[in-house]
């Protein structure tokens, strides 16, 4: 069994192979090729907490890959200094059902997220993109801003938090690193954040939209993956009844997406309207078909995600030489 840190996952997982993992995911499930139930979703109602089991088997281009994460989003973490997502990542071989690795999933999580936006951005966002914002100034934040400037040659970025604090931090820290460009600006208002934005990216647990619509630009893109239940609502509803609304899972969507299920209760979105992302990447459905469209892509995760980026981080590893085996 080899065990990998999150330290070690991180080093294993750079966000281009990430978000090229990531396509091959959304392909397979697409085109019927992996098994994914719906995740299981344990509530833990006296610590405001919600545990998530997800297994999954893919049989996509570049070899079978088997695994089952359990994540926890606990909300009340930060406020104790412990992060809002704990998670592990069990990979098994696919051919036998034997374990064969355990990985840290917070570190994973983050990755594969905001790779599935990279892969949204890479394939719907106008190639002349240069603004964007970001919502949400922690890990998953972080991840976001990496994957779309991987993908596409931003300048400028408005980042928006609650926590005027924490998006001071998050400026500090990762301004500047990898692909990330040094203009990162603190948002006084969400308007503000969006109103020259081509890309916008949601990854709050927010149960009301944090942006308005009608500030929006005509052919901004937006990727939506922070919320994750019924309840929660990043976008507004208008958002995604006049935009072109793309998912991971046509199943996954219709049991969590909170946006896309109230906004399609309230008559402004039909179920026919949803457009999965593996579809796109397969050449069964088209993208962006015009500069003016809005473009959103709507995630709320799904296993495949966690299968193929755990089948990548063993294959780097191997080859540097990361982890600690132990006898199973």
């Amino acid at each position: 069994m080899l065990i990998l840190t999150a330290s070690d996952v991180r080093k294993a997982l750079p966000m281009d192979a990430s978000i090229e993992a990531i396509k091959r995911a959304y392909a397979a499930l697409s085109g019927g090729k992996a098994e994914m139930p719906v995740r299981s979703q344990l509530r833990v109602p006296p610590h405001d907490g919600t545990s998530l089991i997800m297994p999954a088997f893919v049989d996509a281009a570049g070899g079978e890959a088997m695994a089952i994460k359990i994540v926890s989003v606990f909300p009340k973490n930060p406020t104790i200094g412990l992060p809002l997502i704990h998670a592990a990542v069990l990979v098994l071989e696919a051919e036998t059902g034997e374990p064969i690795a355990l990985l840290e999933g917070g570190a994973l999580t983050a990755i594969r997220t905001g790779a599935a936006s990279g892969a949204a951005t890479d394939l719907l966002a106008r190639q002349n993109s240069k603004t964007a914002a970001i919502f949400g100034a922690g890990t998953q934040g972080r991840t976001q801003l990496e994957a779309i400037c991987t993908t596409r040659s931003i300048e400028t970025v408005w980042v928006y938090d609650l926590d005027c604090e924490l998006v001071e931090a998050f400026i500090d820290e990762i301004a500047g690193q990898g692909p990330i460009p040094t203009d990162l600006r603190a948002a006084p208002s969400a308007q503000d954040a969006i109103t020259d934005a081509d890309i916008i990216c949601t990854a709050t647990t927010s149960k009301r939209p944090v942006f308005p619509d009608d500030a929006l630009k005509p052919g901004v893109h937006i990727n939506g993956v922070g919320s994750y239940t019924l309840d929660m609502i990043e976008v507004p509803l208008e958002t995604a009844g006049r935009a072109t609304v793309f998912i991971d899972s046509q199943e996954a969507a219709m049991q969590e997406a909170g946006e896309l299920v109230a906004a399609i209760n309230k008559k402004l979105l039909s179920t026919t309207d949803l457009t999965e992302l593996g579809d796109v990447i397969n050449g069964n459905a088209p993208g962006r078909t015009s500069e003016e469209e809005i473009t959103f892509f709507k995630s709320v995760g799904v296993a495949v995600q966690d299968a193929m980026v755990a089948q990548l981080a063993l294959m780097n590893a191997k080859e540097m030489g990361l982890g600690q085996k132990v006898d199973w």
